[in-house]
């Protein structure tokens, strides 16, 4: 546990969406948005007092505790699967649609954190830490979706292919609140699975991958493959992606996808893992989970 103490700030606490957006209007860069704060409190000890703009400067928690209406999980048929701000990655995994259809998100969350981090900790808070070795944004850019965005200005939504800007930075604005996550209808023959290696239970990982195919018996009609503590930001192997689509799966086209997911990934050397063995081991985890999705 950190000894270190949480610097000087100003709690905001709003009682509707409303009011939230208006002193994100009033304190555009200067405020940082709490939901279940097991990432923002952390970095704050720490001193990481990164914004959205990326900017080291905040003097304002806005608290979405008391804002109503934003700590929901839903699904429809035809829309997919719809993730409120403040819902807790328990409710998520405890969603029985969630258990069924979205097997890589649900192992993603199941694997951030522990149990008591994950009674606080939201899955749209996972996705807005930006973290290169986030569990949840790495399963969300596999499955793909968008993150509806509200400002004064009205409402935008962005694609979670787009939201990943640089290290810790969004496409979201100072002024804006990530009010919900929304990733389309599993099909039929969609299959998904996440996997992450890490020195110790519960630690942050040292390589991750998710994968989303969409097959037809043993042939890939697409994929989409991110994988997360490779790069400044979690990515999507799209180079790696395109050797799939349309062909059946075959030994062969494994070892060539396992090659292809090896170069596509810019490791770096840090406290868990070396560059040289996430880059070495990329390709074979790769090959791994997509023989465990095809046995599924």
């Amino acid at each position: 546990m950190s000894t270190r103490v949480l610097p000087d700030f100003e709690i905001l606490v709003p009682q509707s969406k409303e009011e939230a957006l208006k002193l994100l209007s009033q304190y555009q860069g200067d405020a940082a948005i709490l939901a279940g704060g097991t990432d923002l409190l952390v970095q704050m000890k720490g001193q990481l007092k990164c914004n959205c703009k990326g900017e080291n400067a905040f003097g304002y928690l806005l608290s979405l505790a008391e804002v109503p209406g934003l700590d929901y999980v839903e699904y429809d048929e035809t829309e997919g699967l719809r993730i409120g701000a403040m819902a807790t990655l328990s409710q998520v995994a405890a969603h029985p649609v969630v258990k069924e259809n979205y097997p890589g998100l649900l192992e993603s969350v199941g694997v951030c954190g522990t149990k008591q981090t994950r009674n606080m900790g939201t899955v749209v808070g996972n996705l807005l830490n930006a973290s290169p070795c986030a569990d949840c944004g790495c399963a969300i850019l596999a499955w793909g979706g968008t993150l509806t965005l509200e400002g004064t200005a009205g409402r935008r939504e962005v694609d979670v292919d787009d939201f990943y800007l640089g290290y810790r930075l969004t496409a979201r604005k100072t002024d804006e609140l990530a009010v919900e996550l929304k990733l389309p209808p599993k099909s039929d023959g969609t299959v998904s699975a996440h996997h992450k290696m890490t020195r110790v239970e519960h630690d942050l990982s040292k390589i991750t991958v998710s994968v989303r195919l969409e097959m037809s018996g043993t042939t890939c009609k697409s994929a989409r493959i991110a994988m997360a503590s490779v790069a400044p930001t979690i990515v999507r192997l799209k180079e790696t992606e395109k050797l799939l689509a349309g062909v059946e799966i075959t030994d062969q086209i494994l070892e060539s996808v396992a090659k292809s997911a090896s170069s596509e990934v810019t490791p770096i050397d840090d406290v868990r893992s070396t560059a040289e063995y996430r880059r070495d081991v990329a390709g074979v985890m790769v090959k791994r989970i997509i023989q465990k999705v095809c046995k599924s």
